[in-house]
């Protein structure tokens, strides 16, 4: 699935395409994705002119000068293509300005779209319990201090939580946690404020570092320009079983909630 970096990615690369211009025409080639697409959608749309792009957690937002934003999801298999030379089955959303072309394309249809009045953005129901952007001024140590104060929930699992860090997914959460030495099933509340000033460093560095390389290539996932991210290549741990850490141990791999998980014993207590 598509993870912050990403979403992140993808949605510099729509800026320079999609900022400041004016939708033409917009094409629902079916009635839904995950979930069913706002009724208005289109007519909602078209004739508005795109005023900004941002993220949130690992939701793209395209701002109009409507007072509405639409939102996406690109689910585990989504991605936007530019201009492609011809629209397949699986471009269930097209979105056409004076200048280009740009198709939702998801052939798993895990994806979603809304539109959201943008004063009612924080209040909408997949924003309002969201915790601080883990590349944003509110995630600190004194966060997670507080958040994990008397948890003995792994440290892993409490990272995933949306409610207490926007955005983050299993593979960077491996890699932030090998970064900062901290075994993945420690419980949350025995960490101490050294470790978790390190943890604070460590997440952004893994983060920044994949949005650098374009994020990470699984399974259908490429930037809208077509190009495959390539972060998988720096992977630390994440699906390196059995292959030697950097200190020598080889990288092990558990299974947690369905999930697995990459750590080093040696390198995290």
């Amino acid at each position: 699935m598509p993870e912050l970096p990403e979403v992140e990615t993808t949605v510099r690369g729509l800026a320079p395409v999609l900022e400041g211009q004016r939708i033409e025409r917009v094409l629902l080639n079916r009635a839904d994705l995950r979930r069913p697409f706002p009724v208005d959608l289109g007519q909602r749309l078209t004739g508005a002119t795109v005023t900004g792009l941002a993220r949130r957690a690992k939701y793209g937002l395209i701002y109009t000068d409507r007072a509405d934003t639409l939102v996406f999801h690109l689910g585990m298999s989504g991605r936007w293509r530019i201009d492609p030379a011809d629209l397949g089955k699986h471009d269930h959303v097209v979105i056409e300005t004076a200048r280009h072309r740009l198709a939702l394309n998801d052939p798993r249809r895990f994806g979603s779209m809304d539109l959201v009045p943008t004063a009612e953005l924080e209040a909408w129901p997949a924003f309002k319990a969201l915790g601080p952007e883990p590349l944003g001024p509110d995630f600190t140590a004194a966060h997670l201090v507080a958040a994990f104060a008397d948890r003995i929930a792994p440290v892993k699992a409490l990272l995933l939580d949306q409610r207490i860090v926007a955005g983050l997914g299993n593979i960077y959460v491996c890699e932030a946690l090998f970064l900062a030495g901290i075994a993945p099933t420690k419980p949350a509340g025995a960490i101490g404020r050294a470790k978790l000033e390190k943890l604070v460093e460590a997440v952004p560095e893994v983060l920044q570092a994949a949005i650098r390389a374009g994020g990470s290539t699984l399974r259908d996932y490429a930037r809208p320009d077509g190009e495959l991210g390539y972060f998988a290549k720096e992977w630390r741990v994440y699906g390196r079983e059995g292959e030697p850490c950097s200190c020598g141990r080889l990288v092990q791999r558990r299974v947690d909630s369905g999930r697995s998980t990459f750590h080093c014993a040696k390198c995290q207590r």
